[in-house]
Formats: structure tokens, sequence, C-alpha cells
């Protein structure tokens, strides 16, 4: 055995540092982490439309309807990018094409502390801000999960979607706290802050695949291959993994589905309920604290139904969901008050728990039935989503401006709800373990 030279110690005999341990941890996991943060700091819009329209109405005089329309525009690019984004991941990579997103965010929220005209809450709340979430939005998760994991799928598709409810309980807080007491345009920098501070840690951790890493994705089989990597074509692929779907009735059952889930959470909830709680005299900040705890609820209930669907039926978890859901819309408008009381904690914690619990069935869903294809599908099921969503973001606020009142536009959501747990249903289950089956042979 070699001595060390004199006055020197043994390799073998150093002490352990700190950061073997973290050298340990499969870069799957870091690359998740970092995705979190980055859906974090994208989060920061959805917090912000239902504290800012208040503020925003008494400076200028807006009507429901008119902001209403600059969310609707945001909603709807930020899902008809979602299916591109996949598409421009592959193309450019997932780091250049997340941190410019965040950019885009940051710009937008930024920008418009100097504006004075509606059009300008379209420019910046709408467009800019709609292409940047939608350019990372769930289809960036969906895209980490499936290309960095084969174990744990499920569970970590539902940590990354539960990270745009850690932003809005991280962000929505303060936002509505800085909207009341000092004024909307230092909320709106402080969502502009929250997504620039993700940048970096995007740059400098995220890869495109476990190859860049030289490793194999988290939990793969010793005789693991990579799959061939897709170049160039990023819009004509998009539109094939269109075509190639809508030729099956499970695309537009799920897709119907989601488009209800976007609209009874996003479109109405997440941005009238704030302005629905001011009608009755609830102070915006109470309002805000409990959209907030909806937000704590969503993360355990997002991760829980991604280990719930490694291990059940994702459509009969699907019925559930949409059940309960539709039966909190259904009694909203009783619960609603000038003040906190235990049947709205109630409605809060069972929203909370459902609010994307959908996400990660849908996805598995979209993964069994479309194979390859299955990333960009769940790219226009989200779409869906979102459409829906801002056609609910726009309806309601006709409905507040012509009756006076949320409440028809509640009891709409818990009747689209039943709807949706009939679509789930009908949705017919494929037997496909990822990497096994071509997409080519998958059943409709």
């Amino acid at each position: 055995m070699t001595q060390p030279p004199p006055g020197t110690t043994a390799p073998a005999s150093l002490p352990r540092r700190p950061l073997d341990g973290l050298r340990s941890v499969h870069p799957a996991w870091w690359v998740a982490a970092v995705a979190f943060l980055a859906l974090v700091g994208a989060a920061g819009f959805r917090a912000a439309p239902g504290a800012l329209m208040v503020p925003l109405h008494h400076e200028f005089g807006w009507s429901t309807s008119v902001m209403s329309l600059a969310i609707s525009v945001n909603l709807v690019l930020y899902g008809l990018t979602a299916p591109f984004a996949a598409a421009l991941m592959d193309r450019f990579g997932i780091r250049r094409v997340t941190a410019s997103a965040l950019g885009l965010v940051a710009l937008g929220a930024g920008a418009s502390v100097g504006m004075t005209q509606s059009w300008q809450l379209v420019l910046f709340w709408g467009v800019l801000i709609g292409l940047g979430t939608g350019s990372m939005a769930l289809v960036f998760a969906a895209t980490i999960a499936n290309r960095w994991f084969v174990k744990r799928r499920g569970l970590v598709m539902g940590v990354l979607t539960a990270g745009s409810a850690a932003g809005q309980l991280v962000l929505l807080p303060p936002v509505a706290a800085l909207a009341e007491g000092v004024g909307w345009r230092p909320a709106s920098l402080l969502v502009a802050g929250a997504a620039l501070l993700a940048v970096p840690a995007v740059w400098l951790v995220l890869r495109d695949h476990p190859e860049d890493r030289g490793v194999a994705p988290y939990g793969a089989d010793a005789g693991y291959v990579p799959p061939p990597r897709t170049a160039g074509g990023a819009v004509r692929r998009t539109f094939d993994g269109l075509a190639f779907a809508a030729r099956r009735r499970s695309f537009w059952a799920l897709a119907a589905a989601f488009a209800i889930c976007g609209a009874t959470t996003n479109g109405l909830v997440g941005i009238h309920f704030i302005p629905s709680a001011h009608d009755h005299g609830m102070p915006a900040t109470t309002a805000a604290g409990l959209l907030a705890a909806v937000g704590v609820f969503d993360i355990a209930g997002t991760i829980a139904s991604g280990w719930l669907t490694d291990k059940f039926d994702p459509r009969k978890l699907l019925v559930a969901y949409y059940a309960f859901r539709g039966v909190g819309l259904l009694v909203l408008p009783w619960l609603l008050a000038d003040s906190v009381h235990p049947s709205m904690v109630v409605f809060i914690v069972v929203y909370g728990l459902d609010w994307v619990a959908t996400v990660p069935p849908t996805a598995a869903l979209c993964r069994e039935h479309f194979g390859e294809h299955g990333t960009i599908v769940f790219g226009w099921v989200f779409a869906a989503h979102q459409l829906g969503a801002a056609a609910a973001a726009l309806g309601a606020g006709v409905i507040r401006d012509v009756f006076g009142s949320y409440t028809y536009a509640w009891w709409g959501g818990a009747a689209m709800c039943l709807v949706a747990a009939v679509l789930s249903i009908a949705v017919k289950r494929v037997p496909y373990a990822a990497g096994t089956r071509s997409s080519s042979t998958i059943a409709s």
C-alpha cells in the first residue's frame, strides 16, 4: 500500500464534507427543485388580478368587465402558448424558454406601473404576461416530469403543479397588503421582482435532458436507452400533435373537462372571489388571506393527487375532484359574508385540496393515450383549460355588472363540474406504460 508523503494525511482519513451528501442526490431532484422555484416566480401574476381590481377601479374608474377582458386575454394567450411552448422547449431548450418567459412576466408587471389607459392594461396584463406565463405553464412541469423521471412521475407532477399554488400562497398576502395600504404599483413591482429572482437559478441548474448531466432519468432501468431527440419544426410538430389527438374521442373529453377545470378555478374563484367577498362587506385583505389559504391546501392536495395518480385509476380521481368542487360552488353564495365563519373555512379547505388536483391524473391520461405525443397533447388540453378560464373570467364579470351579484356565476360553475365528472369517467383506460409502446399503437 502506498504511503502518503510526509506531513500529509491519507484521503481515506479525511472527514466527509457536507457537500458530499448533496452530490449523491440524483440531478433530477435538483432540476425539479429549480423548476418548482421558477413556477413559484411565474405564479406571482396569478395572485395579483383579484387583489388589484378594486384599487384599479377606484383610481381609473374601469368597470369589472373591462378589467376581466384584460385577464381573459391573458388566460387565452396563457393557454394557446402552452402547446407551442412544449415544442419550443424541444427546439431551443428548457433553460432558454423558461428564462425568457420569466423575463416577459417581469416586463409586463413592471411596465404596468406607468399605464393610464385600459388598452395598456390589456397589453401588459393580457399580452406580455399571457405569453410569458404560457411559455411555462403546466406543460413545463410535464416536460420536466416526463424527461427526468421514470419513477415518481405522478408525484413530481403534483409537486411542480403545487408550485403555482405556492406562488399564490407566498405572494398574494403581500400583494393585497401593498395594494390596499401603499398602492397597486408597488404590488405590481413585487410581482416583477418575484419573476426575476428565479432567472439565475434557472440558468445555472436547468438542463434539457438527463444525458446532459451524464445520468439516466431517475428510476430508469439499467438497460435504459435515451429516446431520439427531436430537432426543428417546433410549430409543425405542435400542430401534428393536435392532428394526432383530434382524431380520438378521448382528447375531446379530456379537453372539455379540463376547460371546465380552468373555468371553475382560475376563471371564477381565482379572479372573482376577492371582488365577490368585497361585495359582501369583507375587507380585501381578509379575502386575499382566504384565497392564499386555498394555496396552502392546494399544495397538500396536489402532491397527494400525484401520489394517488401513481396508484389508482385517474378517471375515478377526476370524478371525485369535480364532484367536490361542484358542491363547493353550489353553496358558496350562502357562505360569503362580511367576516370569516366556520362554513367558509370548510369551503376554503375543500376547494384548496381540490384546486389543481386534477392536473396529475389529466397529465397521466394524456401520457397513456398519446404516448410520445403526450406532452404536446397535454399542452393542447391545457390550452382548453385556459380558454375555459378566460370565458369564465369575462362571463363572471359581465354577470356581476348586469345582475349586481356573482350568484349565477357560482351556480353555473357548479353545473359545469357535473358535466366534467361525466366526461372524465367516459374516457377509456389504456393499459400503457411509458416507453413500452409506440404512440401509433395506442387506441382511441
